[in-house]
């Protein structure tokens, strides 16, 4: 590790000239200089850029710290087997960091890194005075969090739904109610209450992620965005697509934009199609299992999907998920073909083994 010192001198030149001079281009610099160096071309290099990284978090200086962050961050990023290391550096960091530009790039590592262990960090940080700070708290909770239903960073989310900062809601809203698969009654009241909000975009998120919970308050909502004058959201056409009712298909038949997207929203809210569809899709598994019986194929419909997925795994060795519209959309509806190209994906041959 007898590089570290140049490696970090290194950083440290490119990281004051970006601030020096607020340019794009030597920001970018910058950045990919701690890519670069994060990534290594070895075990040993990897290594080296780590303990690099957590040598800047100890610097008087509180650049030195912001990089530390940045080259520990990236260095979880690319290498999964020393986020576990990665975030127990920055973790005891943020125990006495105050700068707010150190702890954004702190909080953006953390997330990095992916590690749960960092989720009452983050909760501590979602109060922190500092807008910009407590929105991209709300953010990385999509890759640190608990996954339990009433865990301390889905209180702290539905909390940051009502602050003050426009920016912060429509954050804390789109990873509550988009990102986690959470479904209690104090976060659904808490997305009803994002479509009140004065915000569009807070109001989106929230009719989104009802109707990501099958919640029927999230039909007239979804309809009325559907209606609006500055066109809804392709997020809006999947919430149309997952609630999959009747009751959107007048708004979905008078939407212009995005007709492809449109037509998958009216195919699952149209009875008569949504039946055919689900027909075809089980006749892909039926020639599945003729063409190649030692392929294990499934259909699955996840609570918060807009469509029939199915798993296939191919010997107990390779697994495979398709999305079984765009699988048939792909070859002109027909499921035999459609059956045909997934045994060419998974083994190169479209007939018997």
């Amino acid at each position: 590790m007898d590089n570290t010192a140049g490696m970090a001198g290194h950083l440290m030149a490119a990281a004051r000239v970006a601030a020096g001079s607020g340019e794009d281009l030597d920001e970018h610099a910058y950045w990919r200089l701690v890519r670069e160096t994060a990534e290594g071309e070895s075990g040993e290099d990897r290594a080296s850029a780590l303990h690099c990284g957590a040598g800047l978090l100890r610097s008087a200086e509180a650049l030195g710290r912001k990089v530390g962050c940045d080259l520990v961050g990236n260095v979880a990023d690319a290498h999964e087997a020393l986020r576990g290391e990665a975030a127990t550096a920055l973790m005891a960091l943020a125990e006495v960091e105050t700068e707010t530009c150190v702890l954004s790039s702190l909080v953006c590592g953390l997330g990095r890194a992916k590690d749960p262990r960092a989720v009452p960090v983050l909760v501590r940080l979602s109060g922190h005075e500092d807008a910009d700070l407590r929105r991209q708290v709300a953010s990385e909770l999509t890759f640190v969090n608990s996954g339990l239903p009433d865990g301390p960073d889905v209180r702290a989310l539905i909390r940051l739904t009502r602050d003050r900062d426009p920016e912060v809601r429509n954050w804390a809203a789109f990873t509550l109610g988009f990102q986690l698969d959470q479904d209690t009654t104090a976060i659904r009241d808490a997305l009803w209450e994002c479509t009140t909000d004065e915000h569009g975009e807070v109001r989106e998120e929230g009719a989104r992620g009802l109707a990501r919970r099958h919640d029927p308050r999230a039909v007239p909502l979804i309809a009325r965005l559907l209606e609006s004058d500055d066109g809804a959201h392709v997020f809006t056409l999947d919430a149309a697509e997952i609630l999959g009712v009747p009751e959107l298909l007048p708004a979905l038949a008078a939407y212009e934009p995005d007709p492809a997207e449109a037509d998958r929203a009216v195919a699952a809210c149209d009875p008569v199609r949504r039946v055919r569809m689900e027909d075809d899709a089980w006749a892909v598994v039926v020639e599945l299992e003729r063409l190649r019986p030692d392929l294990g194929a499934a259909l699955s419909s996840p609570r918060y999907a807009s469509v029939h997925g199915m798993e296939v795994t191919h010997r107990g060795t390779a697994d495979a998920a398709y999305d079984v519209a765009a699988l048939l959309a792909r070859v002109g509806g027909d499921p035999v073909r459609a059956a045909e190209s997934v045994v060419a994906d998974l083994t190169g041959s479209a007939g018997p083994g």
